[in-house]
């Protein structure tokens, strides 16, 4: 019960803030991606090389608005002051030893957390379908992690990447793939009138990279030996928990809209 009531909680902040437009979606993004930001550098401090808040925070918030609030600055200039002052500070910072190790995690984190929220600003922001792009992701997400949890629990009976995620099977990820499949049909060709064609191939899009963020978080989890990313959200466990499958998604459904002009 705690674990459902947190959830439509959750759900309902996420969804009322969309509604509001674009403050409440950047709203949305600070939040969010600074929750994740928060729960990656505690992640990476038990898988051995804590990412430097310094460098992980602006990093992160960068990559995050890169494309649409920050896009006049060049991301070249940041990526080579982030080099050069990056590796430069930890000639000077205690634990020299571990420098190069903790600068390559915030510049990993902050792309991992950061960049897929400026793909979903830049799919929301865009004419005159982005609202409706974003929210269809985002549902075919979520359909596609329901049914993998539903499947996988009630039949399925093989083991699918059991050294990261030993609860997980290749019925429920197949259910996962054919549920974000359905959503795109529904959303990309029914509602906005794209071909069929299209659809299939975002849904497979969508349904095969979710997993793969889900499974990318879960053998981070794996290699700091922790359950969750923190105990934020009753019952769910913390922000990168809930998010991790919904990360990878925008940037292949941004990309696919833009090769062939059906943004």
């Amino acid at each position: 019960m705690v674990r459902i009531l947190s959830a439509f909680v959750v759900l309902g902040a996420v969804i009322g803030l969309v509604l509001v437009g674009i403050y409440g979606v950047y709203l949305l993004v600070i939040v969010l991606g600074g929750l994740g930001l928060y729960e990656f550098s505690g992640l990476s401090a038990k898988m051995g090389s804590r990412a430097p808040a310094w460098l992980l925070f602006p990093l992160g918030a960068f990559f995050a608005f890169s494309g649409t609030v920050l896009k006049q600055v060049d991301v070249t200039l940041v990526l080579a002051l982030a080099l050069v002052g990056g590796l430069g500070a930890f000639l000077f910072l205690p634990g020299q030893r571990q420098g190069l190790s903790r600068w390559a995690m915030g510049l990993a984190g902050a792309l991992y957390i950061g960049m897929p929220f400026n793909f979903y600003l830049l799919l929301y922001t865009s004419k005159p379908n982005g609202l409706q792009w974003t929210l269809f992701t985002i549902l075919a997400v979520v359909a596609s992690d329901a049914a993998a949890l539903l499947v996988g629990s009630r039949i399925g009976r093989h083991p699918f990447f059991a050294s990261i995620s030993p609860k997980k099977t290749v019925e429920g990820a197949i259910a996962g793939v054919v549920a974000a499949v359905i959503v795109m049909l529904i959303g990309v060709s029914a509602v906005m009138d794209h071909s069929p064609l299209h659809a299939i191939v975002l849904g497979l899009l969508v349904g095969i990279s979710a997993e793969v963020g889900d499974l990318v978080e879960s053998q981070m989890k794996r290699i700091a030996d922790v359950k969750d990313s923190s105990h934020l959200i009753p019952g769910h466990g913390g922000v990168l928990d809930r998010i991790d499958s919904i990360l990878f998604p925008p940037i292949l459904v941004y990309f696919y809209v833009i090769l062939f002009h059906i943004l």
